[in-house]
């Protein structure tokens, strides 16, 4: 999909391919994205069988360094699980996989992203602000159609 150039060495920005899925969830575990009522694995299928949904990786060094979840509902994109390896943070991969994501949805003729910060993880607003995206004047709602184990957001 992509080709970078992070500290000289050659990273490609791709699809998630079979048998990634516990690559991904490590990633997202070491990250802090990860919750007890959320499934890596089901949400990593989810995304990938669906048209309008697939998640995206960046590989350096044969191994994934960086991910986010895109999809669309055909109005708006929305943007989950991204991940750079906290011991890569600070060379651009975050900036990479955004562009990437954002990529995916212009090809899907989508126009604007929707992308939601967990409570308590407001430094990384500052990276997104430097990215382009500001605060909207909404609240979120949700209603869950299955039950978790204890499910807070």
């Amino acid at each position: 999909m992509a080709q970078g150039d992070i500290e000289s060495a050659p990273i490609e920005v791709r699809p998630a391919r079979d048998g990634e899925e516990a690559a991904l969830a490590a990633l997202w575990e070491v990250s802090g994205l990860t919750r007890p009522w959320n499934d890596a694995a089901e949400d990593i299928a989810f995304a990938r069988r669906g048209p309008a949904s697939d998640v995206l990786v960046a590989e350096k060094d044969g191994r994934i360094v960086a991910s986010a979840m895109v999809g669309h509902d055909g109005h708006r994109g929305a943007v989950y699980y991204v991940a750079a390896d906290p011991a890569l943070r600070g060379q651009g991969l975050g900036r990479l996989i955004m562009e990437a994501a954002e990529a995916w949805l212009r090809a899907r003729g989508v126009w604007k992203i929707n992308l939601m910060v967990r409570r308590g993880n407001e430094a990384v607003t500052g990276f997104y602000a430097a990215l382009g995206y500001g605060e909207d004047e909404v609240v979120v709602l949700s209603k869950r159609l299955r039950e978790t184990p204890t499910a807070v957001g």
